[in-house]
C-alpha cells in the first residue's frame, strides 16, 4: 500500500500542477515576469542608432532658462528651432492643459492693481497671447501632442487625428482587447490640439509592481480606440492617416500567446508585434546619453547643423524634481520620455520581445514528461539523487528557456516548471521519510511524557486524585512546534536528533514552568500546554503570552548562536498558537492507562491558530479570548476567521511584542491603518484597503516582518478586485484545513 501510495499521490499533484498551468496563481505570474526581467538585465537590448531623439530640458536648461513650465513663448521658440533643423516629427511628453501663466491676459489682473502700471496696460493688451504663438508654430511644423486618460468620468475628449483599419474574424473589434476602460481625459487646449498634426496617449501601462514591461499601443476611452503616443508620433513621420490591426482570425493567424485578440500593428511601412492586449514588451537597453540632446543647445544653435535632419524627436525632462519617473527592468528611476523613445527604436528596428503562441504547449509537453519521469525515478532512489535530478531539471528549464531569449527574444516560462518539479520532488520526499519515521518514533516517544512538577507535587500531597474524571475551568492553552521539523529529522541521525531535541525542548520546558504552566505533553516537536490549571492562576491568558514572547526570544538567541557557531544545529522557526476559553481538565483515558489532559473546542482553537500562523507569516497567533483579557502587550489582529465545524467566526491577532512595542508610535500607526484596510477589505472597498495597505507597507518596525502578511492582503485585494466574491460574503476567512 505504501508502494502504492509513493507513486498515486505524486501523480495527483502533478495531474493538479498540469490543471493550473492556463490559469496561474499570482505569485508564480509574478515571479514568471520577474524571470524575464533578470533575462533582460543579463543580456539587455543592444543600441542602434536610429533617427530617434530625445529632446532634455534638463538642470542645465533649467538653469539657463528658467523653471518648468516655461512660457509658451519659448517653448514655441524651441519647436521653430527644431523644425528649421529638418526634424520629421516634433512629440512632446507634456500636457499643454492650462492656459500659459505669462501670457498678457493672465499677467494684467496682477498688474491692474498697481497704479504705477496703469500706464503700461494699454500697450500690454496689444501684445499677442502666447498660447496663440504657440498654435501658430505647431500649425507650422510636424507636432504630436499628448494627452492623458484618467479612470475618473469627464466630458473631454481628445482630438482624433487619424483612422485605423481591423482585420478579423466577423463580429470581433479591438475594443474586445483594450483594456483598461478609461472614463475620462485630460487634453491640451483647443487651440493647440487642433493645430497639431497628430495627438496620442502618453500614458505607460504600468505592471502590477509600478514596472513598465508592455506598453499598449491602443488605448480606450470608454468605446472608442485611441493610439499611444509613440504609434502617433511615427504615423506623422511617415506622413500616414490610419492604422492597420490585425487580430487573430483574420488570415488563420493566432495572437502572440492566445488564439484571439491582436496579432500585430501596421503603422505605415512598421509592422509591431504585440501580444493579444495589443501591448508591446519593453526591451530595454537602459540608459544611453547618446538619445539624449539637451535643449539649451537647441536654444543657444550650439549643436551639429545635421544633428536634427530627419529625427523623430520626443521632447521631455531629465531634471531633478520634475522628472516623470518610471521603473522599467533595468532601471528603477528612468524618465518617461525615455520609455517612448526606446519603444520607438524598437518599431524602427523590428527588434521585439515576443512570447510565442505555441510556448504554453510547449511549456506543458515539457511539464508532462519530466512529471512522467520524476515519478518513475524518485520511489525507487535516495533523497541526495532525488535533489541532484530535480537540480538537473530545473536548470535545464531555466537553461532552455535562457537560450530561447538569447537567441531568438522569445519568452518561455522557466518558473511554473521549476516549481511543478519541486512539489513532486518535495511529495516524493516526504512519502520516502514517512517510510522511516517509525524508524524514529522510539526516539520522539521519549519526549512525549512529561508533567509539570506542580502537578508532580499535588499528586504526591493527594493520591486520590490519581482517577478518571475532569472538571470545567476557563484556561488557556498554547501550542507550539518547530517549522519544517521532517526536514530537519531527516537530515540527522538518531543520536543527533535525540540532542537536538532535548536541547530544544528542555529551555522550552522551562519557560512554560517558569509562568506557571503545565506541559500536557509532547507530541513530537509540538508542545501543547495550559494554565490555571491544577492550580489555580488569575492572569492565565497573560502568563500564556508572556511565555510565549520569552519562547521568541529563546528562538532569536538559538538563530545567533547557530550562525555564530556555538552549537551544531540549523537555525530554526517556530509557530504558537495561544487561545483562551473553557475547557474539561483532569485524568483521561482508561482504568489501566490515564493522563492529566484537556478537552474541549477553545483547546482545539489553540491548535489550528499555531498551524495558521504560518499562513500570516507571524510566530504566533492568539485569539480574541485572550487578546481581551491582556492589556499591555502588542497585539495586531489580523483576521476574522470561522474554522470548520464552527459558524461563529473569531477575531485572531499576532502578539509582536511586549509593553515597549505596544506603546511606540510607529505599532500604533501600524495597528491604526491595518485596522483601517481590513474594514474597507471586509466592505469590499478595494482601492481604499489597497491604499491603506500600502501606508502600512512604508513604516518598519525594527526586528519584525509582516511582508507575509501583507502579501497575504494584497493577493485577498486582488482577487477580490478580479473576482467580486458573492453577495452572501461577510468577509470572514474559512479555515477548512486542519
Amino acid at each position: 500500500m505504501r508502494k502504492f501510495a509513493s507513486y498515486l499521490v505524486p501523480a495527483l499533484v502533478l495531474l493538479a500542477v498540469l490543471a493550473l498551468q492556463f490559469k496561474f496563481p499570482d505569485e508564480i505570474e509574478s515571479l514568471r515576469i520577474k524571470v524575464f526581467d533578470v533575462f533582460q538585465w543579463l543580456h539587455p537590448r543592444e543600441y542602434r542608432d536610429t533617427p530617434v531623439r530625445i529632446i532634455d530640458i534638463d538642470d542645465e536648461s533649467l538653469k539657463k532658462y528658467g523653471q518648468w513650465p516655461w512660457p509658451r513663448t519659448l517653448v514655441a521658440e524651441l519647436v521653430a528651432k527644431l523644425d528649421e533643423g529638418g526634424a520629421k516629427v516634433i512629440s512632446f511628453d507634456a500636457v499643454f492643459a492650462e492656459p500659459d501663466w505669462t501670457s498678457p491676459a493672465n499677467v494684467i489682473p496682477l498688474w491692474s492693481k498697481n497704479p504705477e502700471a496703469s500706464a503700461l496696460l494699454s500697450q500690454v493688451t496689444k501684445i499677442v497671447d502666447h498660447d496663440a504663438i504657440f498654435a501658430g508654430v505647431i500649425a507650422r511644423s510636424p507636432v504630436v501632442l499628448a494627452f492623458g486618460l484618467t479612470p475618473e468620468a469627464n466630458d473631454t475628449r481628445p482630438a482624433i487625428k487619424s483612422g485605423f483599419v481591423e482585420h478579423g474574424a466577423s463580429g470581433d473589434t479591438a475594443l474586445n482587447y483594450v483594456g483598461p476602460v478609461y472614463r475620462g481625459a485630460v487634453t491640451a487646449l483647443p487651440k493647440l490640439e487642433s493645430a497639431a498634426k497628430g495627438s496620442g496617449c502618453f500614458n505607460t501601462g504600468a505592471e502590477w509592481d509600478s514596472t513598465i514591461r508592455r506598453a499598449p499601443t491602443f488605448f480606450r476611452l470608454n468605446d472608442t480606440l485611441y493610439p499611444s503616443l509613440v504609434l502617433e508620433t511615427l504615423r506623422v513621420y511617415q506622413e500616414e492617416s490610419t492604422y492597420k490591426i490585425k487580430l487573430a482570425g483574420s488570415t488563420g493567424e493566432t495572437s502572440l500567446g492566445a488564439n484571439t485578440g491582436f496579432v500585430k500593428v501596421r503603422d505605415g511601412l512598421l509592422d509591431i508585434s504585440t501580444d493579444s492586449r495589443g501591448r508591446i514588451w519593453l526591451y530595454d537597453t537602459g540608459y544611453r546619453s547618446e538619445r539624449f540632446i539637451p535643449a539649451w543647445k537647441v536654444l543657444e544653435g550650439k549643436l551639429d547643423p545635421k544633428a536634427l535632419n530627419g529625427t523623430v524627436l520626443f521632447i521631455g525632462s531629465s531634471a531633478t524634481g520634475i522628472k516623470d519617473t518610471r521603473a522599467t527592468p533595468l532601471d528603477p528611476r528612468a524618465p518617461g520620455v525615455e520609455i517612448h523613445a526606446q519603444l520607438a527604436e524598437q518599431m524602427f528596428l523590428n527588434d521585439f520581445l515576443e512570447r510565442p503562441d505555441w510556448a504554453e504547449g510547449a511549456e506543458f509537453i515539457f511539464l508532462t514528461l519530466v512529471g512522467i519521469l520524476l515519478l518513475l525515478i524518485l520511489p525507487r532512489v535516495g533523497a541526495v539523487f532525488c535533489a541532484f535530478l530535480g537540480v538537473v531539471v530545473i536548470g535545464s528549464a531555466i537553461g532552455l528557456s535562457w537560450y530561447a531569449f538569447e537567441r531568438w527574444r522569445f519568452l518561455i516560462d522557466p518558473v511554473f516548471p521549476s516549481v511543478a518539479v519541486l512539489l513532486i520532488y518535495l511529495v516524493s520526499s516526504f512519502l520516502n521519510f514517512l517510510g522511516t519515521e517509525r524508524e524514529r518514533s522510539q526516539i520522539r516517544g521519549a519526549f512525549g511524557r512529561y508533567l509539570s512538577p506542580v502537578l508532580v507535587e499535588k499528586l504526591a500531597k493527594s493520591p486520590k486524585q490519581l482517577r478518571l474524571g475532569g472538571e470545567m475551568r476557563v484556561m488557556s492553552f498554547l501550542f507550539t512546534d518547530i517549522r519544517n521539523f521532517t526536514g530537519i529529522a531527516e537530515q540527522m541521525k538518531p543520536e543527533a536528533l535525540t540532542q537536538f531535541m532535548n536541547r530544544f525542548l528542555t529551555p522550552m520546558t522551562n519557560i512554560v514552568l517558569q509562568y506557571g504552566g503545565t506541559i500536557d505533553k509532547y507530541i513530537g516537536d509540538c508542545i501543547m500546554a495550559f494554565w490555571n490549571a491544577p492550580l489555580d492562576d488569575k492572569d492565565h491568558a497573560r502568563h500564556a503570552c508572556l511565555a510565549t514572547l520569552d519562547m521568541e526570544n529563546f528562538i532569536r538567541q538559538w538563530n545567533q548562536e547557530s550562525e555564530e557557531g556555538a552549537h551544531a544545529f540549523p537555525k530554526l522557526r517556530i509557530g504558537i498558537g495561544i487561545n483562551t476559553g473553557q475547557a474539561c481538565v483532569g485524568n483521561m483515558g482508561s482504568e489501566q492507562r490515564f493522563d492529566y489532559t484537556v478537552l474541549g473546542d477553545h483547546v482545539n482553537l489553540a491548535s489550528r491558530l499555531e498551524s495558521l500562523s504560518k499562513n500570516y507569516g507571524v510566530t504566533a497567533l492568539v485569539g480574541q479570548n485572550t487578546a481581551d483579557a491582556v492589556t499591555g502587550l502588542a497585539f495586531l489582529e489580523v483576521d476574522l476567521i470561522r474554522v470548520k465545524g464552527k459558524k461563529e467566526p473569531v477575531k485572531i491577532s499576532a502578539l509582536l511584542g511586549g509593553p515597549e512595542l505596544k506603546d511606540h508610535e510607529l505599532f500604533r500607526e501600524v495597528r491604526e491603518y491595518f485596522g483601517k484596510m481590513m474594514e474597507a477589505y471586509r466592505n469590499r472597498r478595494w482601492e481604499e484597503a489597497e491604499a491603506t495597505l500600502n501606508r502600512c507597507r512604508r513604516i518598519t518596525l525594527e526586528g519584525i516582518d509582516l511582508g507575509v502578511l501583507y502579501e497575504l492582503y494584497s493577493s485577498r485585494i486582488f482577487s477580490g478586485k478580479i473576482t467580486p466574491p458573492p453577495p452572501a460574503w461577510d468577509g470572514v476567512t474559512t479555515a477548512d484545513s486542519k
